[in-house]
């Protein structure tokens, strides 16, 4: 590459480096009702590590009151749990440290984590977690290995694949193939708001195989002198809500099993694969609510089969829980603009949805809003049936402005008689002025196409004294003076066209500044 690049041209290295800067901007133009989003599962997420931890104290205290009762029988365990709860401790604030410090390289030193004011930033969580001189991603997916290993070592097999599953550090399906290690593909070029989100997620693990473990070690106390007289079926899924296109895992079990026998599993009235030892996957492929129900023949003591019967349902969604407006905050009234709607759990043909200030309308899988009044907001309110009650689930306010101003132009034919547009500047012929119509006007800057009519417009053109010939159309299209005129210039004269006075969708009429200069 390095051979290659000698050889460019100053401006294909130019272009090159541009190219590079386009890449930059391009990722750091975050959409700010995505990081909005990120923070409002972050305050969901510490809600629910908030109840994790309650669980677990409860959960530890019962076990204290159980070995206060009993010490000798349930000692060995009940340390175990001891260790289990300090080391989630520690890791539990070891990664706070690492929010903070995400957030102080974001913000500063007085940098909040609960109030974070440059969300979008990138870099500051590529230098905390990824560079050498911190390596806090290195250091999480260490101290997590230590911790999973610490607590596999302490609960039965049988129930150390649970803690396992919380505390994975395996690279995502679906990575780059060449990222080698969890931790760039969990933080590289990410947000610091997503990061800070994920980092409360993996907080949450921690929490979840605390409880897990202290759970495990509980029964361990009791585990081989307690006789089976219950049998219960259940489904265990990884996830009740999956994206199109992955799959809905769940592992089928039955409560005391009796490891002499090995129940049979029957999906609907169909015998399930004995050999997958009641391990249930299927890919998800339809979007709402997906029933699963069976029920496990179990062999009793006097010969006879027991049905324990099952039942259990998974939600599919599509992969977005945004409000989004296309165009960012603002909308611009008279046109139409692009927006896309979607909420967590809820299929697109649940979901309702209405505008102020304007229209909103469903366009293929997204919506179209029109706004109608300048300066007065247009607020999107959502709302989704779930179990058929309809509840309004979100509001979102955006800001309506005018139209831009446009840019007035002629329409003229090149020598091959392709139409072109004359914004004006360079030479044209005296044949090209003559068979154009008169003055046109739009945006389109490639975010919006939009034509607007011209209603009046006038030429400026010096005489060979210096006298400034003025001549008004009270619309688009030359007016017979201004023909008359314009038929008497020759080669080399130059006339302006000014006081373009033009009325676009939003029924706002602006005079466009400036004026466009026509050379023959």
């Amino acid at each position: 590459m390095s051979a290659n690049n000698s050889r460019l041209s100053p401006r294909q290295k130019m272009i090159n480096l541009m190219y590079i800067v386009f890449l930059a901007m391009v990722a750091l133009n975050v959409s700010s009702d995505v990081l909005s989003g990120f923070k409002h599962v972050e305050d969901a997420l510490g809600a629910s590590n908030e109840g994790a931890q309650a669980r677990n104290k409860k959960l530890f205290d019962e076990f204290t009151a159980s070995y206060e009762k009993n010490p000798d029988k349930a000692g060995v365990w009940y340390s175990h749990a001891q260790n289990t709860r300090k080391y989630a401790a520690e890791m539990y604030a070891m990664i706070d440290s690492l929010k903070l410090a995400i957030v102080q390289m974001a913000d500063g030193e007085d940098g909040d984590p609960n109030d974070i004011r440059n969300r979008e930033n990138l870099e500051a969580v590529n230098q905390i977690m990824l560079r050498a001189k911190y390596g806090g991603g290195e250091r999480l997916r260490t101290s997590i290995e230590q911790y999973r290993q610490r607590l596999m070592s302490y609960v039965p097999a049988t129930d150390a694949h649970v803690i396992a599953n919380y505390l994975s550090t395996d690279i995502p399906e679906g990575t780059n193939p060449v990222i080698t290690d969890w931790e760039t593909a969990m933080f590289e070029n990410i947000p610091v708001a997503a990061a800070v989100t994920i980092l409360a997620k993996i907080q949450g693990d921690v929490l979840n195989a605390e409880g897990e473990a202290i759970s495990s070690l509980m029964q361990s106390v009791d585990r081989g002198d307690v006789r089976v007289n219950q049998l219960s079926a259940f489904v265990i899924p990884t996830s009740r809500n999956v994206m199109r296109g992955q799959k809905y895992e769940a592992q089928i079990v039955m409560a005391a099993v009796d490891t002499t026998q090995t129940p049979q599993i029957y999906i609907g009235d169909e015998l399930y694969d004995t050999e997958k030892n009641g391990y249930y996957s299927v890919v998800a492929s339809r979007e709402g609510t997906q029933n699963i129900h069976g029920y496990l023949e179990v062999a009793k003591p006097d010969g006879s089969k027991e049905q324990l019967p099952f039942e259990t349902s998974y939600f599919v969604s599509e992969p977005l829980a945004t409000v989004s407006n296309t165009m960012m905050n603002v909308m611009y009234a008279g046109v139409d603009n692009p927006v896309s709607i979607s909420v967590p759990g809820v299929a697109a043909s649940q979901i309702s949805a209405s505008m102020s200030n304007g229209t909103l309308t469903r366009s293929g899988n997204g919506w179209v809003a029109k706004p109608k009044e300048v300066d007065k907001d247009a607020v999107i309110s959502v709302s989704a049936n779930q179990g058929g009650r309809t509840t309004q689930v979100s509001q979102m306010a955006f800001r309506v402005r005018r139209l831009p101003d446009p840019t007035p132009y002629m329409i003229i034919k090149d020598a091959q008689g392709n139409t072109k547009h004359y914004r004006g500047g360079s030479k044209i012929s005296k044949k090209q002025l003559l068979e154009s119509s008169g003055v046109f006007a739009a945006i389109d800057d490639g975010l919006l196409n939009v034509e607007f009519q011209v209603k009046s417009f006038r030429i400026i053109i010096f005489d060979s004294m210096g006298n400034a010939i003025r001549e008004e159309s009270k619309s688009g299209n030359w007016s017979d003076r201004q023909k008359t005129v314009l038929n008497r210039l020759s080669a080399g004269k130059t006339f302006f066209i000014t006081q373009v006075h033009a009325v676009g969708p939003d029924g706002i009429e602006r005079e466009l500044s400036g004026a466009m200069e026509v050379s023959l």
